[in-house]
Formats: C-alpha cells, structure tokens, sequence
C-alpha cells in the first residue's frame, strides 16, 4: 500500500518553477528526465525548466512515438523538438518505438517501451528520475509510469516525480485515428480478486473528452453485455466552466444509450491529478464493500482525455489493481486555433511527487485527524 499517495506532496503551476529552482539547485542532485519527443508543443516546457537549474546534472531519455504514414507537419515538428532537446541536454538517450507491429498492425508499443526500459543502463549517482507525461500517449506513458514508479521503489534513496504541461484547449486540436479494437494497456491488466466465483458486476470509468466518441464507442462494443453501469468521469472544476456541460452535450445519445443519469456521474478537478485518484479509490473500496459476497466487483478505467485526470486514475489503477483498457491512435492530427481564440492558450503545469525519502517518516491521519 502506497498511504501516502492521498495526500502527496504537489505543485501547480508557478509553483512548480519555484519547487525546481529551490529542490534541483543542490549541487548533489542529478536528474534522468524520461519525457515523449513526439510533435506536441509541449515536449520541452518541463525539460527546459529543469536545465536552467540543473544545467549538466540533467540527462533525458526520449521516446519518439512512430506510427504509420504521419503527417509531414507533425513529423516535421517532431523532428525540431527532437533535436531542441537533445542540443539543451548533452547527455541524451533517444528512444524509438513502433507503436504497431509492422507484420500484423497490433499495438505493441507498451510492451516494446518495457522492454527497452528494462534493458537500460542507468547512469550513476542518480537522485531524482522525473516522468513528463506532457507529451506521452496512454499506451507508452503508462507502462513508463509503472515500470519507473517499481524501480524507484526498489533503490534506496531515489525519488520519482511525475511532471505534466497540460492544456485541455489544445487536446481539442489534437485528433486521432482510432485503431480498430481496444486494448488493455500494457501493465493495467487487473487484478480481479476471487470472490467465490460470484458473476463480475463491472462499473466502467470512461473519462469524456470531446472528439473521442469513436473510441469510446469501440470500447463499449467489445464488452456487450458486461458492463453492469457507467459512470462517465468529467472535468469540474474546470478551466472552462462550461466544459462538463458541454461534454454531456456532445455524448447526450451516448448517455442516453447507456442510462447514464446525473448520479452516475463523477466529477474530478481538471487540475488536481489527487482528485481524481481520491474519488476513484473512493469509488473503489465503497462498491467493494456494497456488493461484497453476492458479486466480484471490477472497475474498469478509460482514460481518453486530460493527461492531468489520466494520471490520478492511473495511480487508483495501480494502487487498487485496476484494469486500464484504451484504443490506440493509428495516426494524429492537429488542427487549427478556433476562430477568434489564442493559439496558444496558457499552459497549466503540475508536479507530483509519488515516491521518496521524504516520506518515510509519513503516516495516514486517522478518521478523526484533519488532513494536512
């Protein structure tokens, strides 16, 4: 058990500047940044941040995402933040993983970003390793997170930091192909408990984010009649007020479809990666007990949207031995501002320290505790 998780230290925004500059300024901190290097203008936000106070203490290792036929733009793209960050961090390690088998078309880029994980030699005197998910798609960034959290874990004295730039705005411009069937993501099986051989009663957890109705619709296809209820997960609070709102509105038919009413939803921060890893745990151990010796609850998570509420579920589905199943993108697009917007919208930056030193002294509050 991970107890401290649900109140783990975090940072938002500035305040994330300011944690890099005051923590990584001691002279015997040294950083592996492990980050996607793909066409998102986000790619080197966190990177960048992180050398002007590490300078040749950082070295990065990058993931390139590859896909079939991409589009020259955003290969082009890819190609400049590449290179801009190998030039910012001398000591770099560049990672290409086909995200499809190239033989039968099946998503293996989970398992092939494991596997050279598993292989790789780290450097020494390492104190801190950092995850930016900013520009990692869930089936690669996932098993990073996993894999990094348990090897952490297994070393005296290192930390592990996930780090996330995160701009719903430009998420809605980023469009992608579905792949034909879901998958479960590499790592994010489940774990289902033996509960007697009672029938599973699976509540599934999609997370709604505007243009994703193609996947989210594949996902239901491939369960039929397992799905006992649906519980959509939506942004509030959110920077726009009105994006719940406007989510319900574009899945109306879907919701609909599914009988999904007002107490069905769950509402975490779009903001706030605990939030969402709080209500979801909280969801979790409540149908546990509900529906205890008459079925074998399951929980299943789709995180589709906001990288900053993937993540917090990701961290429920580690804790609690959730399943994780998605629809890999064969290909993306990026479109245009909307008329009469800001290309570039500001960024929201959160930091999230998972594990470390500085919790080994922790202990969960008691129900009559305030938490800190």
């Amino acid at each position: 058990m991970r107890e401290h998780w649900d109140s783990c230290i975090t940072h938002f925004d500035e305040k994330v500047a300011n944690f890099i500059s005051d923590y990584f300024s001691a002279s015997d901190r040294r950083c592996i940044i492990f980050a996607g290097a793909g066409f998102d203008p986000r790619s080197r936000r966190i990177a960048e941040a992180l050398h002007s106070t590490l300078g040749t203490r950082l070295m990065a290792y990058l993931v390139r995402e590859e896909r079939a036929d991409p589009a020259e733009p955003l290969r082009q793209a890819a190609d400049e933040n590449e290179a801009s960050l190998k030039a910012l961090v001398a000591n770099t390690v560049v990672e290409r993983v086909r995200v499809f088998d190239p033989e039968d078309g099946a998503p293996i880029g989970g398992s092939l970003i494991a596997r050279a994980l598993a292989n790789f030699r780290w450097p020494e005197g390492i104190t801190d390793v950092v995850l930016d998910a900013s520009a990692l798609s869930t089936g690669i960034g996932f098993p990073m997170a996993r894999f990094l959290l348990e090897y952490c874990e297994a070393q005296a004295g290192l930390n592990f930091h996930i780090m996330i730039t995160s701009n719903p705005e430009l998420d809605e411009r980023i469009v992608g192909e579905p792949y034909s069937n879901p998958t479960y993501v590499r790592g994010f099986q489940g774990a289902v408990s033996d509960y007697g051989g009672n029938p599973i009663a699976r509540i599934w957890l999609p997370q709604l984010a505007s243009g994703r109705m193609a996947a989210l619709l594949k996902i239901r296809a491939y369960h039929r009649d397992e799905i006992y209820k649906v519980c959509p997960v939506l942004p509030f609070p959110a920077r726009n007020p009105r994006r719940a709102d406007d989510l319900i509105s574009e899945f109306g038919s879907f919701l609909t479809d599914e009988g999904v009413d007002a107490r069905d939803l769950l509402y975490v921060s779009e903001r706030n990666p605990l939030d969402s890893y709080r209500k979801v745990s909280m969801l979790k151990k409540r149908y546990d007990r509900t529906v205890e010796d008459i079925y074998t609850p399951e929980l299943l998570l789709s995180p589709l949207g906001s990288k900053v509420m993937a993540f917090g579920a990701m961290m429920a589905a580690i804790e609690h031995g959730l399943p994780v199943q998605h629809v890999e993108n064969l290909r993306y697009e990026y479109g245009p501002a909307p008329h009469g917007a800001s290309d570039s919208p500001p960024d929201m930056i959160v930091h999230i320290w998972l594990h470390g030193p500085i919790y080994a002294g922790y202990h969960p509050a008691r129900p009559d505790e305030p938490r800190s």
